[in-house]
């Protein structure tokens, strides 16, 4: 059984490792002294900058979960700086058999990073970029060898908007997270990675080339489709802090889209029966928005709105609003029934990650890390503000079939009408690889993402969150009971999707904590030789995450 680092663990811990091992500090720690202070309202003003928590091994953009964790977080730190760290505080636990917890940037909603009761590996530091105009994975180079490929290599604590810009002056895209300061190389790539546009370039995971990984021995390993192939197939969906810690991730690079396209607005129905009929055009809309590669969201809810929020890369003007038009004239035809704002824009997707490029068109997109002068090139999504510094209430997700929509359209939309009687979820159209380009799925086939995904046509989530909500620090903990309430509501609504998918799945990365069957849940198929290859490569189960491979009986 893995233990708490404890006194008699220092010397060798600072022998080892000197200021690179840190004592892991309260970031409430003012608002634990006094709340109502003009000191704990800056700490808390700084906690809303996601940024900044990336830079607290301490503070998480989840703050917890109702009945599942709190305020746990570990005592002490190593401070990567290099593989070999890394590879040291691997070793230091798995000699001492103290617990191990990984952290990057934070971004977990389970928890599974907070090191409770367990020495931290914290990779912040490792934020090297390296792009390349012809990547060769270790091992491939032979007589008539064709894998040379445009690609960019990641350290383990990039964030995805440092990625991005980077790549930009070269012409190039890379799939990668949405939200701007989630980490390039952890969790978000190892349980899998959806972009904005998963149905034209397939999944982070799906567009990894090789991984410089530390394993459970101390050992790193060069990982690849000819190096080490079980490990490289178990890291690419298999989820993160389970088969070792990646230090490098390289990704192959696409040509730079030219154009993006947006479909925005709300349309709003002016009963239950009204709403009923919306939500049937939608899901009959669905497979279109399939074919054409349309990404992002759609919300639905108990207010009788839809919320539109797509977006595609290098579509046609015309087919563009070719697909959308048959709803939209159809909501206005019907004057007494509908109103709508709803809208369908495009423009250049050149400086799409450009802070400056937002602040002339369109500031209210963005919110700016403005620690460093109002020039900085850090910014987050005004869309994912709120999800900074979230206590969860509920949350849960399930892969809807493409057969769905294309075979009992109305069977799902009457479905989708009940849950919306229970609570606000999405439709993530970009979070299903159904539709997508054939050398697209083909390469999705060689990751171990349930397959599942590969047939959905989207990933529905639904969920409950209070913003800046921090359980201990009296007059901003979450309410309990308002909590409570929100994840019946969330429960019920799910039981009804349940029912209409078995078999079907639940993303990784954004799941329940309480998922049932979480095995097949995660992984369907794959999961018996997941187990095969954290035998091979972590077989005393050093790394233990919440519901992670091999965690049966530990978590």
């Amino acid at each position: 059984m893995a233990r708490d680092v404890n006194p008699s663990d220092m010397t060798a811990l600072t022998r080892t490792f000197g200021e690179r091992l840190m004592e892991v500090e309260d970031p409430h720690l003012n608002c634990r002294a006094d709340s109502s202070s003009r000191e704990c309202a800056a700490e808390l003003a700084g906690l809303r900058n996601p940024f900044a928590v990336n830079e607290q091994p301490g503070a998480f953009h989840t703050t917890g979960w109702l009945r599942a964790f709190g305020t746990e977080r570990s005592r002490y730190a190593v401070a990567a700086e290099t593989t070999s760290d890394i590879a040291a505080a691997i070793s230091f636990a798995r000699e001492n058999k103290v617990g191990l917890g990984i952290r990057g940037t934070g971004h977990d909603y389970m928890g599974r990073s907070r090191g409770a009761h367990s020495l931290l590996l914290w990779t912040h530091a490792l934020r090297d970029i390296e792009v390349h105009e012809a990547f060769v994975p270790s091992g491939a180079v032979m007589e008539g060898d064709d894998s040379a490929v445009p690609a960019v290599t990641v350290g383990a604590g990039t964030r995805w908007l440092e990625v991005y810009q980077a790549l930009a002056p070269h012409g190039r895209f890379v799939v990668g997270g949405g939200c701007t300061s989630v980490g390039a190389a952890g969790g978000f790539v190892q349980g899998g990675g959806f972009s904005s546009f998963t149905k034209d370039y397939g999944t982070a995971a799906g567009n990894v080339l090789e991984i410089e990984v530390v394993t459970a021995d101390g050992e790193t390993l060069v990982a690849n489709a000819r190096r080490h192939p079980v490990l490289f197939w178990a890291l690419r969906g298999g989820g993160g802090g389970t088969f070792g810690v990646a230090s490098k991730v390289t990704y192959r690079t696409h040509p730079m889209p030219l154009t993006i396209t947006g479909a925005a607005g709300s349309i709003r129905a002016s009963n239950d029966t009204d709403y009923r009929a919306l939500i049937r055009r939608v899901v009959r809309l669905f497979p279109d928005l399939n074919d054409l590669h349309w990404g992002e969201t759609i919300r639905f809810g108990p207010d009788n709105s839809i919320e539109l929020s797509m977006a595609a890369v290098d579509l046609d003007d015309e087919v563009a609003g070719a697909v959308w038009r048959p709803l939209l004239d159809w909501v206005a035809r019907r004057p007494d029934a509908y109103s709508s704002d709803a809208y369908i824009a495009s423009g250049p997707f050149t400086r799409f990650w450009d802070a400056a490029r937002w602040d002339e068109t369109a500031p209210q997109m963005i919110r700016h890390d403005d620690r460093r002068g109002p020039q900085s090139p850090l910014f987050w999504w005004d869309s994912n503000d709120d999800e900074v510094s979230q206590y969860v209430d509920a949350f849960a997700s399930r892969w809807i079939p493409a057969g769905l929509f294309a075979e009992s359209p109305d069977i799902l939309a009457d479905v989708l009408f009940g849950m919306s009687r229970c609570w606000f979820f999405h439709l993530h159209a970009n979070k299903g690889v159904a539709g997508a380009p054939d050398d697209v799925l083909e390469r999705e086939r060689l990751t171990s993402l349930n397959p599942s995904a590969l047939e959905a046509a989207a990933l529905l989530i639904i969920g409950s969150t209070q913003p800046r909500a921090f359980p201990g620090i009296p007059g901003h903990e979450p309410d309990q009971q308002v909590a409570a309430v929100r994840a019946r509501r969330v429960g019920e609504a799910m039981d009804l999707l349940q029912a209409l998918t078995p078999g079907s799945g639940s993303y990784v990365n954004q799941a329940d904590y309480f998922e049932h069957e979480w095995q097949r849940s995660f992984w369907g198929s794959n999961y018996p030789k997941l187990l095969e290859a954290k035998a091979l490569y972590d077989p005393d189960n050093l790394f233990r995450v919440h519901h992670g491979v091999g965690s049966e009986g530990t978590s």
